[in-house]
């Protein structure tokens, strides 16, 4: 992978991750680091999701794919935050 691809990865892994945690009701007690890790996987894993189910590639923005996206991204929040709010507290 290029450096462009590596810089591009973070960035919408930190908009998904972002997305994500606003889907999610209440306060979330992670690290900015883990939401773009979150973040980043959810993209990774929704646009394999989208390219398995034929919808990855549309004219224009691709909705059901970013859906996916931000779906699995809140779902990484919630479930991370069960775990490291345990653990914080």
């Amino acid at each position: 992978m290029e450096i462009t691809g590596i810089i591009t990865a973070i960035i919408i892994g930190i908009a998904i991750g972002a997305l994500g945690r606003l889907v999610i009701p209440g306060r979330q007690h992670l690290p900015i680091w883990l939401t773009i890790v979150i973040g980043i996987a959810a993209a990774l894993i929704g646009t394999a999701i989208a390219s398995a189910l034929g919808v990855a590639d549309t004219r224009g923005i691709d909705w059901i794919e970013l859906g996916i996206q931000i779906a699995l991204a809140a779902l990484g929040v919630s479930l991370a935050e069960g775990i490291y709010g345990k653990r914080k507290s």
